[in-house]
């Protein structure tokens, strides 16, 4: 199967649905990183390069957008959800202004770029924002569908697209909405709750189980803000046990949104899998074997969950 990072799904999107007139694509001088560029060559007269001053696209983003504009605003994650973070607060949430901020280059798959613009951080500050809408898309599909989800939604959005190609998970005919969560496999011994480039591991480990006689749920969390309440509490009524996996860290991200909806409406155990400290250089593979996101880690704590629980 063909593979694709989330970020040229971004890229591609912005030029597919740019005839819409008030779509305005701000960057900060990465737009061939980014993939900004390709709406940059559809409509040029409709992109601007701000420059390598994150603090200033995203109050030039939210003057805009008080005038009328859909206004995309894209950097690295680090630098959009990090370093313009006081803006984005202020000038996009707290007036809940029509900006989407589209963050790639997320979590240790970006690999040799090392921990200085690994973000395993982002997801956990956008949650924090009041208005603010967080995405964090799978695949190539769910990438695309998210962007229009986003033009179609008034309010800021995040979007957290990664740098590592990654192989579909949803099917062509997938119906993407802001809010819900997907299943991708029945179960009824343990749930394994995943987002973005978890969710395909998420699938192999459900197969490795399924060799073991443990059946397995596999829920698709692509909107970890408003998170879906209902999928997630039936799972744990039904399953009695979860385990979550993100290329984040475990604090403030995928993990504590579903043990804070799993308290107040289903308790049960819930492992959450995901990184506690900084990444650094080294080739994705193998950052994702020495953090512990893998299938087999993911095998291994669905294995352990159900026998204890």
């Amino acid at each position: 199967m063909a593979k694709k990072a989330t970020r040229e799904s971004y890229g591609a999107a912005l030029a597919e649905f740019g005839s819409d007139e008030r779509i305005v694509v701000l960057d900060a001088d990465l737009s061939k990183s980014t993939k900004t560029e390709m709406f940059k060559k559809v409509y040029p007269e409709r992109f601007f390069n701000m420059g390598i001053a994150e603090a200033n696209m995203m109050s030039v983003a939210a003057g805009l957008a008080s005038t009328g504009k859909i206004v995309f605003a894209s950097t690295f994650a680090m630098f959009a959800a990090g370093r313009a973070f006081e803006q984005i607060r202020n000038s996009i949430g707290y007036t809940k202004l029509n900006v989407k901020i589209g963050a790639t280059h997320a979590g240790i798959s970006v690999g040799e770029d090392g921990a200085s613009h690994q973000c395993l951080e982002d997801i956990a500050l956008m949650r924090t924002i009041p208005n603010m809408v967080v995405i964090n898309p799978a695949d190539d599909i769910e990438a695309r569908l998210a962007v229009k989800a986003a033009i179609e939604h008034n309010g800021p959005v995040y979007m957290r697209f990664g740098r590592l190609a990654v192989e579909d998970v949803n099917p062509t005919d997938y119906k993407f909405e802001i809010g819900k969560g997907v299943q991708l496999a029945d179960g009824n011994d343990v749930t394994i709750i995943a987002t973005g480039l978890m969710v395909q591991m998420a699938l192999e480990a459900h197969e490795m189980l399924k060799k073991d006689g443990i059946s397995a749920r596999v829920i698709n969390i692509h909107t970890i803000k408003p998170i879906d309440k209902k999928i997630i509490t039936k799972a744990a009524k039904e399953t009695g046990a979860i385990v979550t996996a993100e290329e984040h860290s475990i604090y403030g991200g995928l993990g504590n949104a579903v043990t804070e909806v799993v308290c107040e409406n289903a308790p049960c155990p819930v492992k959450i899998i995901g990184t506690d400290r900084f990444g650094k250089s080294g080739k994705p593979a193998e950052l994702f074997k020495e953090y512990g996101l893998t299938a087999e880690n993911i095998y291994k704590n669905a294995k352990e969950i159900v026998k204890n629980k």
